[in-house]
């Protein structure tokens, strides 16, 4: 529900909703009372050391694991118990952290799976080409082409198989695909893993763009702190599958609990130190 700022326009509602999600496999807990919202236009990131929960978190919200406690609202509607598959064709979209794609496939085949939940031609029409599956394919394959390949500047790779690009050119072509299911949110599951600099630039600079001119929301997961404190508006915390902290970047850089997270130590000097020392050997790299 909107807020009413004092002095200000009412505060627009979030987008999406985790409330007090619970997740366990067995005897183990995964993900405890986890609670956070997602402004519609902004870009929030979920960081935590390695097995806090992100990923499972990711599955959770797009419907590949259900939660044993707490409701997940997209658009105001709980969604908690709606499959995949129904999460996808309402418009959260994802990428995954171990590349998803279909390797003996082309570039522009890979990307048009994307769209899949959306068609609405039935066996018929696609058996023998018909009317509505006709219309629907050169429908598809502009927007694609005309719009989403030229965005994320993969025009020459179009043709060629997934099985012969670079990690990075993988990377680009799950997004396109995550983009082809025509998201309100894009889910990336640590988008620039793998990558070397100048391909984490670019990767920054699509996700930059694809918010200021599709005005679509992001979520990630992502392990790059320094993209991570650069890109996000607000940034949530995990670990052993709770939030110790949420809040704008400058917020959380500052918190003593994620650096103890991370760093084993209460000196909140340590991560920015850390941050800054990237950024200058970065620098040195280029």
């Amino acid at each position: 529900m909107a807020t009413q700022t004092p002095g200000g326009p009412p505060a627009a509602a979030p987008l999406l909703q985790v409330d007090g999600v619970t997740l366990a496999f067995g005897g183990v807990k995964a993900l405890t009372g986890v609670s956070f919202d997602v402004q519609p236009g902004s870009i929030t990131a979920v960081i935590g050391p390695n097995g806090a929960g992100k990923t499972s978190l990711f599955n959770t919200i797009s419907g590949f694991y259900r939660p044993t406690g707490g409701s997940i609202r997209f658009k105001g509607q709980d969604i908690t118990r709606i499959p995949a598959p129904q999460r996808a064709r309402m418009g959260l979209g994802r990428s995954f952290q171990n590349i998803a794609l279909f390797r003996g496939m082309t570039v522009l085949d890979n990307i048009k799976l994307g769209r899949h939940a959306h068609l609405k031609a039935n066996v018929f029409d696609a058996l023998f080409y018909l009317g509505r599956a006709r219309r629907e394919e050169a429908e598809l394959r502009r927007d694609i082409e005309e719009r989403i390949i030229d965005f994320l500047e993969i025009d020459h790779i179009r043709h060629a198989p997934v099985s012969a690009l670079s990690y990075g050119l993988q990377k680009r072509v799950e997004m396109a695909r995550a983009l082809a299911m025509q998201p309100e949110i894009l889910m990336l599951d640590e988008p620039v893993a793998g990558m070397n600099r100048e391909e984490t630039e670019d990767m920054a600079r699509f996700i930059l763009d694809v918010r200021a001119e599709w005005g679509v929301t992001v979520l990630m997961v992502e392990h790059d702190m320094g993209m991570v404190m650069d890109l996000s508006d607000h940034v949530v915390v995990l670990n052993f599958g709770q939030v110790i902290a949420q809040g704008t970047p400058a917020v959380v850089q500052a918190d003593p609990e994620v650096n103890r997270a991370y760093l084993g130590s209460g000196d909140v000097g340590d991560l920015r130190r850390k941050l800054q020392a990237g950024a200058t050997s970065a620098q040195g790299a280029a």
